[in-house]
């Protein structure tokens, strides 16, 4: 590299410069060969590959093994104000173009699809919600968040507080602690509450985003309980993993003959019933508390035509994905077999760990055992706030399918 520049380097193998040039973000530990000048926890400094190629720029974290996670692969990027403000816009200008009218509850920031390695931000109304996973863009916060509020509020949008929802242990490997709370935004109060309401697909939600999962509701299903509803008219619907009630609710909204909604938790079942008396819905959804796993075995063949399944993440790593496949083999096999001839089947996977290719020889298998075949409906993904970046796999992580069952 010849040009003269400010940053220390941190030079990786042929390996780890391949995967670079094709666009991912992540240096690990085990590429590094060699490290020049005196790179701090959190600071940037460029990535070299073989013979001095630059390969970009990003931040450095001795702690982790994700060393460098690179943001710019621009030699003439200067990372002041101005150059995040640009990717801030970026991300709301395209949230703007693919959510439309939808935008008021999407995700504004998704991680390195966006550039922002290690950062969510989810937007709930005039709340914005973050989760902040790498030390260098946790040590930036103070000028990211209030930029993007500035940003919003510029285009008529109103942001009246920012909720951190950093209480997730992955933050240890970075050296960051657990925390969360209301981040302070310049000339605002901090608002009081820590629930709000949210409408989607015609449906109010109340999001809890202090002590919900993750930021407080899943958006990421949004148009996959849209195209899941549009099959639920005169159906008996059987929703396993209801969490918050979502499907279930779409589909009483569409016009199913009835909707039974299941979950392991109480608690869920609870945000779920008061959902249903929100929208008016109550009298038609039965809630029940059970494990989905014992609960398939049991059904009547028949009892229901419609079945959705929309479990948690089986697996959160490579090691754990042939124990997945059995998890979700099984619920799968199970409901083809407690549906009848012409039924329909609504599933899906939201660990990336457990690829497309994999999901779907998982179903194929499932099918040849249950004795049937599988009418391919729709093949889906998230939602398009959560942007697949393709060379990067990491962001591609739910699969949502469709079916038949003839």
């Amino acid at each position: 590299m010849k040009t003269e520049r400010p940053y220390p380097q941190v030079k990786i193998d042929a390996r780890g410069a391949k995967k670079a040039q094709g666009g991912h973000p992540w240096v690990f530990d085990n590429e590094i060969t060699e490290t020049l000048g005196s790179p701090e926890d959190g600071g940037l400094c460029d990535v070299l590959g073989p013979k001095d190629r630059y390969l970009g720029t990003g931040f450095y974290n001795s702690r982790s093994k994700i060393r460098v996670r690179v943001i710019s692969q621009n030699t003439n990027d200067r990372f002041d104000e101005a150059f995040f403000r640009r990717r801030l816009q970026y991300a709301w200008e395209y949230r703007k173009t693919v959510m439309g009218d939808d935008r008021g509850s999407c995700r504004l920031i998704f991680g390195e699809a966006d550039r922002f390695p290690g950062l969510t931000v989810d937007r709930f109304g005039d709340i914005l919600v973050t989760q902040t996973l790498s030390l260098g863009i946790e040590q930036r916060k103070g000028l990211l968040f209030p930029l993007l509020a500035e940003i919003l509020e510029a285009d008529g949008e109103r942001v009246s507080g920012i909720y951190e929802r950093n209480d997730v242990k992955i933050r240890e490997l970075e050296g960051l602690s657990e925390n969360k709370g209301w981040f302070p935004l310049p000339g605002k109060p901090l608002p009081d509450a820590t629930k709000t309401e949210i409408t989607e697909n015609g449906i109010t939600y109340l999001v809890d985003f202090a002590e919900g999962q993750k930021t407080g509701f899943f958006l990421d299903q949004k148009y996959n309980r849209a195209a899941a509803a549009r099959l639920a008219p005169g159906k008996r619907v059987l929703d396993c993993f209801t969490h918050t009630g979502s499907f279930g609710l779409n589909c009483a909204l569409a016009g199913a003959r009835e909707v039974c909604s299941v979950d392991i938790s109480e608690t869920a079942l609870a945000c779920a019933r008061e959902n249903a008396q929100r929208n008016g819905l109550s009298g038609k959804i039965t809630y029940l508390e059970a494990n989905v796993f014992d609960l398939l075995p049991q059904l009547r063949p028949g009892e229901y035509d419609y079945i959705i399944l929309d479990p948690p993440a089986f697996t959160k790593s490579n090691k754990t994905v042939k124990g997945a496949q059995r998890g979700y083999k099984e619920i799968n096999y199970r409901a083809m077999k407690a549906l009848p001839r012409g039924g329909y089947l609504a599933t899906c996977s939201c660990s990336h760990f457990m690829t497309a290719q994999l999901f779907r020889a998982m179903l194929e298998s499932a099918a040849k055992d249950a004795g049937v075949e599988l009418r391919l409906i729709e093949e889906r993904r998230q939602a398009p706030d959560h942007p697949i970046l393709w060379p990067v796999p990491e962001t591609e992580y739910l699969k949502f399918y469709l079916f038949q069952v003839v």
